[in-house]
C-alpha cells in the first residue's frame, strides 16, 4: 500500500518560524556569518501576500519574507522560498525573479532569495532566471539547497544537532518508504530515538516530535504500535516528554493546522472571486481610469470590504465616488 503524505507545507513552515536562525544557519551557514542574530529578525508574512498576491506563477507554498539586520549594521530583506511540492515546476526560477523585483520595488532594499528543494527529481535544479534582448540582459541567479542530496550524507545529519538535521532525515525517511508502513515506522522510531539522544530540551523534542509525528504519518493501527514503543522508551530513560497528554495535544494541533489550512484555501478563493469581479466591473463600467484602483484593492483582505466595493460599482456615478469609498 502505498502512503500518502497529507501536508508537507504547514509542518516545514512552523518548524522554519520556530527555529529560523538554526535554518538559515544549517541550509545557508555563510549567509547565516553575515546576519546579526542578536538584533533579531521579523517575520513579513502580510507583506509578501500584497507584494506577490496577484503573481499567477503556480502554487506557492512556505514563502517567508524575514527582516534582518547585517553584522555591518545595514538593514537587510532575506526572501526564503521553501519548495515542498515535491516535483519539478516550470515557472520556479521565474517565480523567484518576479517575488525578488516586486519586493525590491516596493522597499527599495536589496533581497536575498534563497531556495530549499524538496522535489525527488535528482536533476532538476533551477538557480537562475533571465533574458537578453538588443543587448539589455536582466536576471536573477540565486542559491539552492536540494534535501535529495542530503541522502549521501546521512552520518554528516547524524552527528548534527542542528534541528534541522533532524527535519531532513525526517523528510528523506518519508520519501523513501511511501510504499512500506512497517519500514516507515521502524525509522520513524529510529528518528524520536535519536532525538532524546542528541540531548535536546524537552520543548525542542516536542517540536521536533511533533514535526516528524506530522510528516511520517502512519495507518492507525501502525500508529498504536509506535506509540506504546515511544512509551516504553521513555519509561526506560525516564525522560517521559511527550506524555498522552502532549500526545492529544500534538494530535489536535495537527489537525488544527490542516482545518485552519482548509479555511484560508476556501478564504482565498472567494477573495480571489470578489477581486476578479471587481476588477472586471471596474473595466466595463468606467475603463482603464477605474483600473487605476486596482492595486489599493488587491492590497485589502477583509472580505465584507470587497463584496461592499463590489456592489458599490453598480451604483456608482463617477470612479470619484468609489475613490470616496476606499477612504
Amino acid at each position: 500500500m502505498s502512503i500518502q503524505s497529507d501536508d508537507y507545507d504547514s509542518p516545514w513552515k512552523e518548524i522554519m518560524e520556530v527555529y529560523f536562525n538554526d535554518f538559515m544557519a544549517f541550509f545557508f551557514p555563510d549567509i547565516a556569518e553575515e546576519v546579526d542574530w542578536d538584533r533579531g529578525y521579523t517575520f513579513l508574512d502580510k507583506e509578501l501576500q500584497q507584494v506577490v498576491q496577484d503573481a499567477e506563477l503556480g502554487r506557492r507554498f512556505a514563502d517567508k519574507l524575514a527582516q534582518v539586520w547585517r553584522r555591518d549594521g545595514d538593514e537587510a530583506w532575506v526572501l526564503v522560498h521553501i519548495e515542498v511540492q515535491g516535483q519539478e515546476e516550470a515557472a520556479f526560477a521565474k517565480r523567484m525573479y518576479v517575488y525578488n523585483y516586486r519586493i525590491f520595488d516596493r522597499y527599495n532594499r536589496p533581497v536575498a532569495s534563497l531556495a530549499v528543494l524538496a522535489d525527488q527529481k535528482p536533476g532538476w535544479k533551477p538557480q537562475s532566471f533571465g533574458y537578453e534582448l538588443w543587448g539589455c540582459e536582466i536576471g536573477i541567479k540565486f542559491p539552492v539547497v536540494k534535501l535529495l542530496d542530503y541522502s549521501e550524507r546521512w552520518k554528516e545529519l547524524e552527528e548534527s544537532h542542528n534541528p534541522f538535521a533532524i527535519a531532513v532525515m525526517a523528510h528523506l525517511k518519508t520519501r523513501g518508504t511511501r510504499s512500506d508502513e512497517l519500514e516507515r515506522k521502524r525509522w520513524k522510531i529510529y528518528l524520536i530515538k535519536h532525538l532524546y539522544k542528541c540531548g535536546y530540551r524537552k520543548e525542542d523534542v516536542i517540536n521536533l516530535f511533533k514535526f516528524i509525528d506530522w510528516i511520517m504519518s502512519l495507518p492507525e493501527d501502525l500508529d498504536d504500535l509506535f506509540w506504546q514503543e515511544v512509551r516504553q522508551y521513555e519509561e526506560e530513560k525516564n525522560m517521559p516528554y511527550v506524555t498522552s497528554v502532549e500526545r492529544i495535544g500534538i494530535k489536535k494541533g495537527i489537525q488544527q493546522g490542516i482545518q485552519q489550512g482548509i479555511q484560508q484555501g476556501i478564504q482565498q478563493g472567494r477573495r480571489d472571486g470578489l477581486i476578479e469581479a471587481i476588477e472586471m466591473g471596474l473595466s466595463i463600467k468606467f475603463g482603464a481610469i477605474g483600473l487605476k484602483l486596482l492595486p489599493e484593492i488587491r492590497a485589502m483582505a477583509d472580505l465584507n470590504r470587497l463584496e461592499m466595493i463590489k456592489e458599490a460599482i453598480k451604483a456608482a456615478h463617477d470612479v470619484s465616488e468609489l475613490e470616496e469609498l476606499l477612504k
